[in-house]
């Protein structure tokens, strides 16, 4: 037995030579043995050819039924609820599965159920502030119920929002059959025919959500057209490939839900604290995961293998080189809004002040001051998926000049943080003197600011529908709220260059801070370490030049 084991004990020179060729036998097969890698086109970005292979033969139709044909939705609906009843009649799971998903709920789930944040709970923002628990009912008209959330029943969801492929009123369309129902004469029978015949044609129009869907309400979110976010407005309706690679009709043509994947109708994607993936890991390594991470398709080394940009992918986003600037497809986008400056008027009249080169207001007697702008460069910050904000219960400090009112966690110590461009929004908003917490005023309806112009109504109401303290007292406080930029995305030729964040003055990254920027940041003893490097290997080649003149020199005359 020990001559049996002896090999292991003190191997022979020729036992040592046949474990080399198998180890080395193991090493030159190691690329077949690993994961195939993307086939990429000559000179293509290994990204690049990874990203088109999980796009590869997608189907024009994923859908695989015809609506049409359901019997179920070639009734007479007079409402939005008969309709979702029919859509529930054969999706039977998808009621209570959309009731717990934050498109309906409006409620952060994994927030404290006694402070509940979000755009139902006390979430705060500086465009229109407060939701004010849904009491709000201009706010209501991007949440996905026929009338809100109404009864909270099921059959309250509209699902055509979301589903619904034809333009179409409904409100309009259910008023004109019920008053044609109501007259009851042949005319108006006749027409509530085709009003009902419509309304069920409409019904029928069903497919997965477009970017017309999502941007119904996201395009169009804080009150207008790129309002709120840089990076979403309606010119992404019909991108160029120099606005969007991914959703330019040139490109991929990309859907929202593309990316922002969804499982039981809960939609990939951040949700206030909670980051929108917890790892960074491409289909490759588990096609599994939601696609929502630039890395999910074009992995974490996406160029080419000599590319230095590669270096800069575990400190870098994706976005802060390929986003160069948002509000750049002819959209204005709001980067400031004062609501101190609201309520003047002209003769006892509001009034509106518009920018004529933007074709934006700048003045609003019901919202106050505000300003746009286009092609604006992005804020940098690290960031690593999470972002904290105040909510309505929340103490200020009001020593400072700025309260931040949201902002992006993460520092250089953080593993999963990246250096991510913002939009910054910046403006004034109201605040308790006394408690020391920004206020939620009401703007719409009869008590609601736009219809009084009295901010002591319009606060006493805001605060009563969130069941919170108001002091009577009030003054305005600066507030700054930041929005992650990830779409609009430049083609390759348009990203960000290396001199405009590796430069001194001026630089995109001269507010980061925690890491040392070569080009922007001096350590004087690096510099001079790097310069009598730089002299010595200069003299090094000299003196060697020299000599090698000299021997040769007097090697011609031996």
């Amino acid at each position: 037995m020990k001559k049996k084991f002896s090999i292991l004990k003190r191997p022979s020179a020729i036992t040592m030579i046949a474990m080399l060729a198998v180890a080395a036998t193991l090493a030159l097969a190691a690329p077949w043995l690993a994961p195939p890698a993307p086939a990429a086109v000559e000179g293509q970005a290994p990204g690049r050819a990874m990203a088109h292979q999980a796009v590869d033969n997608r189907a024009e139709e994923w859908t695989t039924t015809d609506h049409s044909k359901h019997a179920a939705l070639k009734a007479t609906f007079r409402d939005g609820q008969q309709i979702t009843a029919a859509c529930l009649s054969c999706h039977s799971e998808a009621g209570e599965q959309l009731q717990t998903a934050i498109h309906w709920t409006w409620i952060d789930p994994q927030s404290d159920p006694d402070s509940p944040r979000g755009k139902a709970g006390y979430s705060l923002n500086n465009f229109c502030i407060s939701a004010n628990g849904m009491e709000d009912k201009s706010c209501n008209a991007c949440h996905i119920g026929w009338n809100g959330k109404g009864s909270g029943k099921t059959s309250e969801i509209n699902c055509l929002t979301c589903h619904g492929q034809k333009k179409f009123n409904f409100e309009e369309a259910f008023a004109d059959l019920a008053y044609f129902l109501e007259e009851g004469d042949e005319d108006s029978a006749e027409f509530a025919r085709e009003a009902a015949e419509t309304i069920s044609l409409a019904a029928q129009s069903v497919g997965r959500p477009t970017r017309r869907n999502c941007g119904g309400c996201h395009f169009t979110g804080g009150g207008g057209d790129g309002v709120k976010h840089g990076d979403l407005d309606t010119s992404l309706l019909s991108p160029g490939k120099s606005l969007d690679v991914h959703m330019s009709q040139e490109g991929q043509n990309f859907q929202c839900t593309r990316c922002h994947t969804t499982h039981q109708h809960q939609v990939a994607g951040r949700v206030y604290t909670t980051p929108a993936a917890r790892d960074r890991k491409s289909l490759l390594e588990n096609d599994l995961n939601p696609r929502i991470m630039c890395e999910s398709c074009h992995s974490d080394r996406p160029h080419k293998s000599d590319a230095k940009a590669n270096d800069h992918t575990d400190r870098v986003a994706c976005q802060s080189c390929h986003i160069p600037t948002m509000a750049r497809g002819g959209n204005p986008t709001k980067m400031w809004w004062d609501w101190s400056k609201a309520g003047r008027t002209r003769d006892g009249e509001p009034y509106v002040e518009e920018d004529p080169e933007l074709q934006r207001h700048n003045y609003m007697s019901i919202k106050g001051e505000m300003k746009w702008a286009v092609d604006v460069a992005p804020e940098y910050f690290w960031y690593n998926g999470s972002v904290r904000s105040l909510k309505a219960n929340d103490t200020i400090r009001t020593d400072s000049p700025q309260v931040e009112l949201s902002r992006p966690m993460g520092d250089p110590s953080d593993p999963d943080a990246r250096i991510y461009p913002f939009k910054v929004h910046r403006g004034k908003q109201p605040y308790d003197t006394v408690h020391k917490t920004l206020l939620p005023p009401m703007l719409s309806g009869p008590e609601g600011y736009w219809a009084t112009l009295d901010w002591q109504v319009a606060l006493k109401a805001g605060t009563e529908a969130l069941n919170l303290p108001y002091s009577g007292e009030y003054d305005f406080v600066q507030t700054s709220y930041v929005y992650p930029t990830t779409h609009m995305v430049a083609p390759k030729g348009d990203a960000v260059s290396c001199g405009q964040c590796h430069t001194r003055e001026n630089g995109r990254m001269a507010g980061v801070a925690g890491v040392y920027i070569p080009g922007r940041d001096r350590f004087r003893w690096l510099d001079i370490a790097g310069w009598l490097a730089v002299i010595g290997a200069a003299l090094g080649v000299g003196v060697h030049g020299i000599g090698r003149f000299i021997f040769r020199k007097n090697g011609k005359k031996d």
